[in-house]
């Protein structure tokens, strides 16, 4: 057979280094990046293996933070990564996010600050733009309902107390907590987030409904005002 028209795939890998097969015999857990990866995309291309492709995939982005901020765009990019396989990577990775809120929210009970940073850490620290959201709360300080209230640019998200409270009084929250993003990666408050936060803490006393902290979300890291003391 001429070498011009071999294709390597993975079948004719040997048994023991094919992804599909190591997963079975060690679990997910077992596996590279780049296994995974190519269990994902389930196929290569002519030249390339699943697995060399995947490999391709982590070079380009070079840490699983930047893959999982990418968007369907980049990715299509690559050779090899068409808008099949892009849609896959992307889909996979909001149902890790998803899956990681489920999971802590199975504690479904704020205690302090750090609980509610776990919460949504993993999904929201590669967030391109600002995300505005609420954890409300009932007299246990157990978690009723997480609320989106709004999606911003990239520097700023529009919140109205009024859009906040609306869905707090619905849940009949007895308390919240709101949670936001820096895009930039950087936790630190801005003169419009302690400005905002005092509008929202004064509206919800005059309700009756206690705004306990708000928590800002970077890039593994985050600012408490309550632990700052700023409300």
């Amino acid at each position: 057979m001429s070498t011009s028209n071999y294709r390597l795939t993975m079948k004719k890998l040997p048994p023991d280094i094919r992804p599909r097969e190591r997963l079975f015999r060690y679990g997910a857990s077992g596996l590279s990046d780049a296994e995974l990866l190519a269990i994902l995309l389930g196929t290569g291309t002519k030249k390339e293996t699943a697995l060399q492709l995947s490999q391709l995939v982590l070079s380009k982005f070079e840490t699983l933070s930047n893959l999982a901020s990418a968007s369907p765009e980049e990715l299509v990019e690559i050779d090899g990564i068409g808008r099949a396989k892009s849609s896959q990577i992307m889909a996979a990775i909001e149902l890790g996010k998803r899956g990681n809120i489920a999971f802590n929210g199975k504690k479904n009970f704020i205690s302090n600050p750090r609980d509610a940073v776990n919460l949504f850490m993993a999904e929201m620290k590669h967030l391109d733009r600002e995300c505005f959201k609420a954890v409300l709360l009932n007299t246990k300080n157990r978690v009723l309902k997480i609320a989106e209230i709004s999606t911003g640019s990239l520097n700023s998200s529009i919140v109205h107390p009024r859009e906040l409270y609306k869905i707090a009084i619905k849940c009949s929250s007895a308390s919240l907590i709101v949670v936001h993003n820096h895009p930039s990666g950087d936790p630190t408050p801005s003169e419009e987030d302690i400005s905002l936060t005092q509008r929202l803490s004064e509206s919800g006393k005059i309700l009756g409904i206690e705004l306990l902290d708000h928590i800002i979300i970077g890039d593994g890291e985050y600012t408490s005002f309550k632990e700052k003391g700023l409300i």
